[in-house]
């Protein structure tokens, strides 16, 4: 058996070792369970020794002002590795790591502060409980052999209770549809279902809900149903499974037991559980991180997930401001735009964030349309645009990132009457490389032969500049673009470099035409 030790704990992390193979530890801050960790894993390696540094969670950061009792046992056998009272910053109370209600919350395997169901009692989890019997009941009644699924179903095979460090409870079924539109829309009429029984419903992909249950202390818990097919002769199941397993192992359903509850389960929860967490599922993780292979990964994305990839990024970025009135100076690129297109020029402000530039062009005459990955972001601007409709002032959501998006839009900008200018500033430097492929696309099918593209984005910035990093940036070089941009037939007609600023930025302004 591994085993670890722990040399140090103090305010920037931990250091510990193991001699053989890893082993995950709990950390525990005056008796309660706070966050795990796999020693090698997730630990950096320090110089001179098998020494391993593990920081502590940002998440976790804020709470580290005062003093606790900090224990770290190994979490299969329970070893005491550290006991030992510690002060952290210069705080004198005991450190108190809950919410802002007040609530125990701890650091989750996807590293969030959650309220954990170690912290719940039976009474709390019961209308969750309740709510994942129901919802079952109510799939059932319309065909579908739901059943729970991932950290749920692994409780209820393993310990027959909610996993004490998972925060939410996950539901699945596996289609008799094997076309991913068809999963698509029974989706849907799985969401239309649930919603007719009272639920509230977030649609976060093409497969895959979360429902959100009120526990019996006024917490919302959210309860996630993942939809699931067969096809070329591997299981899928949103978001993590593509393996070769054979229908036998899911049907016909057989039963499981959660929390003295008896619910439908896969017929072969071993070979299910296998397929979901590897073969050594029987042995407890919670710091357990799924490796989902990319060729999965793309594969969710194309069929299910286009209109997620990175929004959850994108969201947290607007979330603050969403309710908020944007600034009124515009950028540079807004007045090149008003410099050199006249008013009955059709203005798309592709990226539009909160939609302040586009608001000072339509301002100034312009029909403008502003477009962007995040509809918390132009909010407030959609409700400003509504209260006056003198302005020709309007906001869509695009997503560069899903092809099927990308040419329904240049399809429907190409058809409407009239020349177009396409604005994208800091876009090109904010997707991936798909994303900046498609971004060409769409602009050479709305700006067609009398159209011009302005664009604007980083060429180089500092490592450690945070408005970069906040703004998901990454300078882009000139030439990559030039390049590309003339392998979709555009042309660079006007070019500006400059910088560096005062921060160490330097960008790059591009006007581009197609000749056809």
């Amino acid at each position: 058996m591994a085993t670890a030790s722990v040399e140090r704990v103090d305010g920037d992390g931990i250091v510990a070792r193991t001699a053989g193979e890893d082993v995950v530890v709990d950390v525990l801050f005056d008796g309660r369970r706070i966050w795990s960790f796999w020693v090698l894993r997730d630990g950096e390696a320090l110089p001179g020794g098998g020494d391993r540094f593990i920081p502590w969670p940002k998440r976790l950061g804020k709470f580290l002002d005062g003093s606790a009792r900090v224990e770290l046992r190994a979490h299969v056998d329970d070893t005491v590795l550290h006991d030992q009272e510690h002060r952290f910053g210069t705080g004198e109370g005991r450190i108190s790591i809950v919410d802002a209600h007040g609530r125990p919350v701890g650091i989750d395997n996807d590293g969030r502060l959650q309220r954990t169901f170690e912290t719940r009692s039976e009474a709390q989890t019961a209308p969750l409980l309740d709510s994942v019997e129901r919802i079952l009941d109510a799939l059932h009644g319309i065909g579908v052999a739901a059943f729970p699924a991932y950290g749920t179903l692994l409780g209820a095979v393993r310990e027959g209770r909610l996993l004490g460090h998972d925060s939410d409870a996950d539901l699945a079924y596996v289609s008799r549809k094997t076309v991913p539109v068809d999963v698509i829309r029974e989706s849907y009429a799985i969401e239309r279902r649930l919603a007719d029984l009272g639920y509230r419903i977030e649609r976060y992909s093409g497969a895959g809900i979360k429902v959100f249950v009120t526990e019996s202390d006024g917490s919302v818990r959210g309860l996630d149903v993942f939809g699931g097919f067969y096809a070329h002769g591997h299981l899928m199941v949103m978001g993590e499974i593509r393996v070769p397993l054979p229908e036998s192992a899911v049907f016909p359903l057989g039963t499981t037991t959660l929390e003295g509850r008896t619910l439908p389960a896969p017929a072969d929860t071993d070979a299910f559980l296998t397929a979901t967490y590897g073969p050594g599922w029987r042995t407890p993780d919670p710091a357990f991180v799924y490796e989902t292979p990319r060729t999965t990964y793309l594969r969710f994305n194309d069929w299910f997930r286009g209109t997620r990839v990175n929004r959850k990024d994108w969201d947290r970025r607007y979330l603050g401001h969403r309710r908020a009135n944007p600034r009124r100076k515009p950028p540079t690129l807004a007045r090149w735009v008003q410099e050199r297109e006249p008013t009955d020029v059709r203005i798309a402000d592709i990226g539009c964030g909160r939609g302040g530039a586009a608001r000072w062009l339509a301002r100034r005459g312009y029909d403008v349309l502003g477009v962007d990955y995040a509809p918390t972001a132009y909010e407030f601007m959609t409700e400003w645009a509504a209260q006056r409709p003198d302005l020709r002032l309007r906001f869509a959501m695009l997503n560069l990132l899903e092809l099927r998006h990308v040419l329904g839009w240049g399809a429907r900008l190409a058809h409407e009457p009239g020349t177009h200018a396409l604005m994208a500033r800091h876009v090109a430097d904010a997707v991936p490389a798909a994303g900046r492929r498609n971004l060409w696309r769409l602009a050479e099918m709305a700006c067609g032969p009398d159209g011009r593209l302005y664009l604007e984005f980083l060429t180089a910035a500092a490592d450690d500049d945070r408005w970069v990093h906040r703004h998901l940036l990454h300078p882009l070089d000139p030439e990559l673009v030039v390049h590309e941009l003339g392998e979709r037939g555009g042309s660079v007609v006007e070019r500006t470099d400059s910088g560096p600023d005062a921060r160490g930025r330097t960008t790059c302004r591009m006007v581009v035409a197609w000749h056809s």
